[in-house]
């Protein structure tokens, strides 16, 4: 155990707009600036809350609506909208998740699946391991027979520095089960989010 993990949510996020202030001033500003001076508790308090992933679990979500179905037939929530930081520059990438999944006895409700993009999505992050992460979660706590998702996303890191290409975008994908070794199950899906997209 470490020692900031005996600190409760205020002391971490107290210690965090410390780190900020810090920062600032390192950058060449006036802490004591009149727009500045809140700055710190504020950034601190955003940090935070985008990173709420780490203490949240994607399975309490999903457990919260869980139903039986008999069907077989596939199942899409397209254009999950999430936000997320790179965790090599901790700036923003954001776009959408795309899922799909063969359910074997169970489904899930629609919004927990979002809400299970979001887990992941708010921590520090990289969008090949976000989609993974999502798609082996739903894998992992339904048994279904196959999942799919398919991630579009903008990064700031590529658009406010580095190469700085503003129209850039990525696309990453991930399957499990049939999804993995069926080209046409593959192709069912994509054909049902409208492909890879631009």
């Amino acid at each position: 155990m470490t020692m900031n993990e005996n600190l409760t949510p205020e002391e971490r996020v107290e210690r965090i707009a410390g780190h900020f202030s810090e920062i600032i001033s390192l950058l060449g500003e006036d802490t004591s600036r009149e727009g500045l001076v809140k700055t710190p508790m504020r950034a601190a308090k955003a940090l935070w809350y985008v990173t709420k992933g780490y203490r949240e679990s994607a399975e309490d979500v999903m457990r919260q609506a869980m139903f039986e179905h008999d069907g077989s037939q596939m199942i899409v929530v397209r254009d999950i909208e999430f936000y997320s930081l790179c965790e090599h520059h901790m700036l923003p990438f954001f776009g959408t998740i795309s899922l799909g999944y063969l359910p074997k006895g169970r489904i899930i409700g629609l919004s927990k699946l979002a809400r299970c993009v979001e887990v992941f999505a708010r921590r520090l992050q990289v969008q090949e391991r976000l989609t993974a992460e999502v798609c082996r979660a739903v894998q992992r706590e339904i048994g279904a027979e196959g999942v799919m998702a398919v991630c579009r996303a903008r990064h700031l890191c590529m658009q406010m520095r580095g190469v700085e290409k503003q129209s850039s975008s990525t696309v990453t994908t991930h399957a499990e089960g049939l999804f993995a070794t069926d080209a046409a199950l593959r192709a069912e899906f994509l054909q049902a989010i409208g492909g890879y997209g631009a």
